[in-house]
């Protein structure tokens, strides 16, 4: 894996408590900060009717039913297709 270093100006307590913690432990927190935010970006857009809801899917880079399962979570109806189905019965 190839790696780039990048700078962020952070308020001193959130610098402090952050400089406590392994470098693997702040990875783990930015790729499922970066992931959450894919979802919730994904699911904004199909709830303005910009997007289909496969195309969020794609977006957030997880499956329909995963999305299904956020989207239920935040009071939202997405759509079953067949497959869905058969994938939350799987």
């Amino acid at each position: 894996m190839t790696a780039e270093t990048i700078t962020l100006n952070l308020p001193t307590p959130l610098a402090q408590e952050l400089n406590a913690v392994s470098q693997e432990f702040l990875l783990d927190i930015l790729e499922r900060g970066l992931r959450q935010f894919k979802i919730e970006r994904a699911l904004e857009q199909y709830s303005q009717g910009t997007i289909s809801f496969g195309a969020a899917a794609r977006q957030a880079e997880i499956s329909p039913s995963e999305l299904a399962r956020y989207a239920y979570a935040r009071g939202m109806e997405p759509p079953f297709s067949d497959q869905t189905v058969q994938e939350e019965l799987g």
